[in-house]
């Protein structure tokens, strides 16, 4: 058997002379397998062999440049640099130049008939000491406006501090009159609630199963004809009404409600009423022991 690509190699290499051109000898299967895997290699994969040795060099140079370009550009960035006018993350935006802000704030909210509320806030901006703070209000039912009811003036930091004791739900406003130079500043409305103060008392705390127990108190400010839910706590920490009666004229400042329940157990008791010039009322509450 002879191979022909063989037989046409040697001839390439030996020339084209007769003399040169070997005699043609059979070929042996490890030849003939050698050459076919050299001429699969040579046609199917052009890059491998030489030519993929050439392209090496230039692969790995190429991929070092690639690598090397983002830790360059990390090296050179500086921390906390950014674009100009960028605020920083995190960092609250200053005022516009030449203006102040007002804020406002109340606490506790809601707060109970009677009881003092404490409504702060500060002038944020520069040149905000020493500056006067008029405190204005709007009164249930809302909608006559405010009015100037109290002043005080900003201290080192800006700070500002007012302490009230609203009859009821009552809407405040913060006024700052700074200088000529800046306009003047205006806090937002902030609404605070008033609770009814209610009162709740029994006739025996430790009643016989099924005795009637006397529930009483008072609700202030007066409120005659508001209704007034007697309420039990359930086994889930909720509250369920299990009377109603209605609030009468008791005093000048406050209203009265008298009403008997027939206790078969023992449970915590509280009594609850609101209106719309007052949030909601609760009274302490009371545990009824009954003895078995």
């Amino acid at each position: 058997m002879y191979v022909a690509g063989e037989q046409a190699f040697w001839t390439f290499v030996g020339g084209s002379g007769a003399s040169m051109a070997p005699t043609a000898q059979p070929a042996t299967h490890s030849q003939t397998s050698g050459v076919r895997r050299r001429y699969r290699r040579e046609t199917t994969h052009p890059l491998r062999g030489t030519t993929l040795r050439r392209l090496l060099p230039v692969v790995i140079a190429t991929s070092a440049v690639a690598v090397a370009l983002p830790v360059i550009a990390q090296a050179d960035h500086k921390p906390g640099h950014s674009k100009p006018g960028t605020p920083t993350p995190g960092q609250p935006k200053p005022p516009p130049q030449g203006q102040l802000a007002l804020t406002i704030a109340a606490q506790p909210n809601p707060t109970v008939f009677r009881r003092a509320t404490v409504i702060s806030g500060s002038l944020k901006g520069p040149d905000n000491a020493g500056k006067t703070v008029t405190l204005r209000q709007d009164v249930f039912p809302f909608g006559d406006g405010f009015t100037n009811v109290a002043t005080a003036t900003t201290d080192a930091k800006g700070d500002y501090t007012f302490t009230r004791r609203p009859a009821r739900n009552t809407s405040y406003q913060a006024v700052a009159n700074t200088a000529v130079s800046y306009p003047t500043a205006v806090s937002q409305a902030v609404l605070v609630k008033v609770r009814i103060r209610m009162s709740l008392r029994v006739s025996d705390a430790t009643p016989r199963v099924g005795q009637l127990v006397r529930l009483r108190g008072r609700a202030c400010p007066p409120h005659n004809g508001l209704g007034v839910r007697i309420q039990r706590k359930t086994a889930t920490g909720a509250y369920r009404t299990v009377r109603r009666t209605k609030l009468r004229a008791g005093t000048t400042r406050c209203s009265i409600y008298n009403r008997r329940l027939r206790v078969y157990r023992d449970g915590t008791y509280r009594v609850t009423s609101d209106d719309a010039d007052h949030a909601r009322g609760f009274s302490p509450s009371r545990f009824l022991n009954t003895p078995r």
